[in-house]
């Protein structure tokens, strides 16, 4: 169906210029044509149109592109009539394809089947893990700010430990540093956070740091770290409250994998071992 869709914006002119059909009879109202024992439907002229562009099917579901495209779907039909008379469908070439298709969508459904019940879990879950206004609050009494930090990661520890003795002596050289070191993509390089939304490890160091100063190296699973807070602001409650939601659901989502996990053996191999 997909070759229908890459024929129609070629072949609609082409057709414009030959014979109509005969009408179908209000007895057969569902058969569009037939070709040989194969009878092209509405369903399949709609399958069909699912698969063209938005402005391809505005003109397909007109009279005149409706017709036009039930003849390419009669083409086609037809040369899949005749392939499998040659015995085209029974060549290895043909069947290998296939075979390798239903194995890619196979992978493709499991996957699907895998998301879907994951969605489904985290519906079922989404009630216990909402957290009280006093949670929020509370939340909110501790932990009233956001702080900006910029950071430089690189993945071994002796590169970390040159870069952040010269920063130590020199922050100013801190972006040419993070030009060439820096292994960290650029939505990491600069970050903005409350507690509870990065990497705890960071966010304590980050808040009894001042602004300015040069800390690290720190290792956590993204790499070594070495960073710099460049700003802390106090947020109002209204601003504050929609992050401190999703950090306690987060938190509590946690809390709820961690008893999973002494029910199921979790294991993750570090390939650096």
């Amino acid at each position: 169906m997909r070759y229908t869709a890459l024929l129609l914006v070629c072949s609609l002119g082409l057709v414009a210029c030959q014979k109509e059909s005969a009408p179908v009879s209000a007895s057969n109202e569902q058969a569009q044509a037939r070709v040989g024992s194969v009878t092209i439907t509405e369903t399949d002229i709609q399958d069909g149109l699912n698969l063209l562009s938005e402005k391809d099917r505005q003109f397909a579901q007109t009279p005149l592109g409706k017709q036009n495209f039930l003849q390419i779907l009669t083409r086609e039909k037809l040369i899949l009539a005749d392939a499998k008379a040659q015995g085209l469908d029974q060549q290895k070439d043909y069947v290998s394809l296939l075979e390798q298709k239903r194995t890619e969508l196979d992978r493709i459904y499991e996957a699907y089947t895998q998301q879907m019940l994951v969605r489904l879990w985290y519906d079922n879950k989404i009630n216990t893990l909402e957290p009280t206004e006093k949670e929020i609050k509370e939340y909110y009494k501790k932990y009233p700010y956001e702080m900006t930090i910029k950071q430089i990661i690189v993945d071994n520890a002796q590169t970390a430990d040159q870069i952040l003795r010269a920063l130590k002596g020199s922050p100013s050289r801190w972006k040419g540093f993070a030009h060439q070191y820096s292994v960290a993509p650029e939505s990491l390089r600069t970050l903005t956070f409350m507690p509870g939304e990065y990497l705890e490890s960071l966010e304590i160091i980050a808040a009894n740091s001042a602004i300015g100063r040069v800390e690290g190296f720190f290792k956590t699973s993204q790499g070594f770290h070495i960073i710099m807070k460049t700003s802390e602001k106090q947020l109002s409650f209204k601003e504050a409250e929609p992050r401190i939601r999703q950090i306690l659901v987060n938190q509590k989502l946690d809390q709820l994998l961690d008893t999973l996990k002494t029910k199921y053996e979790v294991i993750i191999y570090d390939k650096n071992e």
